[in-house]
């Protein structure tokens, strides 16, 4: 056990190491164990049944037909028009077409879905899903586990994963990679219920470790939700991908920011402003309620706007379920229920739910290859690392992510980047066995010293001070509208904040054991940078797309902005660099067409 500085490190030697407890982590590891030559360790900040995946309540997308005609390719069509032409059609295809054997493996290994009178798993429209590639009615294609599906999937995974012999280490917070000369080999990482270092030698590390939307002050993300993966790519000076892309729920409980599932409208629910009207008719003739989420967000963002908010402020709208039978509330939103009671001390059986948009998932992340491997912004592919789930940005959400495709995104991704993992160990690019320790001490000396630093901070500001008014600039001046002056003064804020105030934490509690005033503080030096990429990327994008809405460039711009936006940030200067990656149009599959961009209509 080597000693650097006052701290004692252990070492941990897997073949894979997975950080993320999740859906996406849990599903990688259980194909990565199949494979019984392989050593495979998941580390996870929480238990991972506390994962945020447990918090998805709609459903899951896929293609089945169980109640009525579908098709994976106008799955496909649906994403694809979702993403408004910035998804990669290739991945794009892949996630659909692998959808249905994804979603039938869950059911053997035991995920309790709701099912139709025939037997079959029961499914429900959302947003944006269509059939016949959009001229026929909606598509019933999202798998609901009545509105827990999430919660089952979490929970199915976990126990697959004990069946089948992961390594857990729970309640380690991962530091940084340990990454030099253009190859990762594993991690550094803080063991809480001891208050030990530890650095785990892997030769493939796969970042699960979700979004980041706790940088915004209302999100329905949990608190957990910090983008630890994102930040330790920042600072190993790699490239975050369509940061600018960060999807607004439109119905998130007024004043909590808790889900209200879009399941709430694909059972009957829908939308009212304070003259009762159901007011999405203006916006979305066809869809009306089951519009894609962008749409419906700034539409509500308008009628409030406009004066047609319901309350004193006038600043919520009304989401109704009360002409819906309490049977088929107790049955398909039970959930929901409870939720609205708790949180808003509404019955939805008799009185409105007030809801207002709020932050609800980042589009951008980790670039990532179809296989899930991470790539530079050259889009090499990085050696011994792969990025899945929230996390990373395969792009198959591109500029907006439809409803149930994320819990797929995490199925799908999770068993391709386990597949993956298998081929390269069995073709002999990574070897079985191989992870030992290197000859990096001075690395790891430079990542014990900074957490070092960190720890005995004893500057002037609190980390939730600091958070605070950063969540509270970005809910400002990267909301649901952008302009140039909101965008710029943002930016200006922020780096004033994080130059400043950032710089010069105050940390009380010096312990090891459980400081969560520490962890906290880790959290916000991952959070910080990647606020700044995703206000700096939204003021460099000069159109609307998608989640993005600039009300000084209303229109898409195919011409000059149909691409990717990579993004590096010096995490100390917080100086940055912009440069692009061709969107992939092409489905690179015999069994369906891409899709030319069109306008985006619903």
């Amino acid at each position: 056990m080597p000693k650097i500085l006052d701290y004692q490190i252990k070492e941990y030697h897997f073949d894979v190491i997975v950080v993320g407890g999740g859906g996406s982590g849990l599903r990688s590891a259980v194909g990565l164990v199949e494979d019984e030559n392989l050593s495979v360790a998941c580390i996870t900040k929480v238990f991972p049944t506390r994962s945020h995946t447990v918090a998805a309540q709609g459903g899951v997308s896929a293609a089945l037909g169980n109640m009525g005609e579908d098709k994976w390719q106008w799955h496909a069509y649906d994403t694809v028009k979702g993403s408004d032409w910035l998804g990669d059609q290739d991945a794009i295809a892949y996630m659909c077409k692998e959808a249905l054997p994804a979603i039938l493996e869950l059911e053997k290994y035991g995920l309790p879905f709701s099912r139709n009178n025939e037997g079959k798993i029961y499914q429900r429209p959302f947003g944006g899903m269509t059939t016949n590639y959009g001229d026929g009615p909606p598509a019933q294609r999202t798998c609901a586990a009545a509105d827990r599906t999430g919660h089952a999937m979490l929970h199915t995974l976990y126990q697959q994963s004990l069946k089948h012999g992961v390594e857990f280490f729970v309640e380690y917070v991962v530091i940084d990679l340990l990454y030099e000369n253009k190859e990762c080999y594993g991690v550094l990482a803080w063991d809480l219920t001891k208050g030990e270092l530890a650095i785990f030698y892997s030769s493939l590390t796969i970042l699960a470790t979700g979004g980041y939307g706790r940088a915004y002050f209302s999100a329905t993300s949990a608190h957990t939700c910090t983008g630890d993966g994102g930040g330790m790519v920042l600072r190993a000076g790699l490239p975050l991908q369509d940061m600018e892309f960060v999807q607004f729920h439109p119905t998130g409980i007024y004043g909590s920011g808790c889900l209200m599932t879009e399941g709430c409208r694909g059972e009957g629910g829908y939308l009212l402003n304070s003259l009762g009207e159901r007011f999405m008719e203006r916006y979305a003739p066809n869809a009306k309620d089951l519009a894609s989420r962008d749409v419906v967000s700034r539409s509500m963002a308008m009628e409030i706007r406009d004066g047609r908010g319901v309350g004193p402020n006038k600043d919520y709208i009304y989401l109704t379920l009360t002409h819906l039978s309490p049977e088929v509330i107790h049955e398909r939103l039970p959930g929901i229920s409870e939720t609205a009671k708790i949180f808003a001390g509404v019955d939805v059986t008799k009185q409105p739910i007030p809801v207002i948009p709020t932050v609800h998932y980042n589009m951008g992340g980790i670039p990532t290859n179809i296989h899930c491997e991470a790539l530079d912004e050259n889009l090499n592919v990085i050696k011994g690392l792969m990025s899945i789930g929230e996390a990373a940005c395969v792009s198959v959400h591109g500029a907006n992510r439809l409803g149930s495709n994320s819990l797929l995104d995490l199925v799908v991704f999770g068993r391709a980047s386990a597949k993956k993992a298998l081929e390269l160990f069995k073709t002999g690019f990574y070897n079985y066995g191989e992870s030992k320790s290197r000859n990096c001490n001075e690395a790891i000396e430079k990542l014990v010293k900074e957490f070092h630093e960190l720890r005995y901070s004893n500057g002037d500001n609190k980390v939730a001070d600091v958070r605070l008014r950063m969540q509270k600039i970005m809910q400002q001046d990267a909301a649901v509208f952008r302009t140039e002056k909101s965008l710029q003064d943002g930016i200006k804020k922020l780096l004033d904040l994080a130059k400043n105030e950032y710089k010069n934490l105050s940390i009380t509690d010096k312990s090891l054991i459980f400081n969560t005033d520490l962890v906290e503080a880790l959290e916000l030096r991952n959070l910080m940078p990647q606020a700044l990429a995703t206000i700096i990327s939204a003021e460099n994008r000069k159109e609307s797309r998608g989640a993005h809405a600039r009300e000084d460039y209303q229109d898409r711009n195919d011409g000059d902005w149909m691409k990717h936006t990579m993004i590096k940030l010096d995490c100390d200067k917080f100086n940055h660099l912009i440069s692009y990656r061709e969107v992939i149009l092409e489905t690179k599959s015999d069994e369906v067409e891409s899709i030319p961009p069109k306008p985006r209509v619903y």
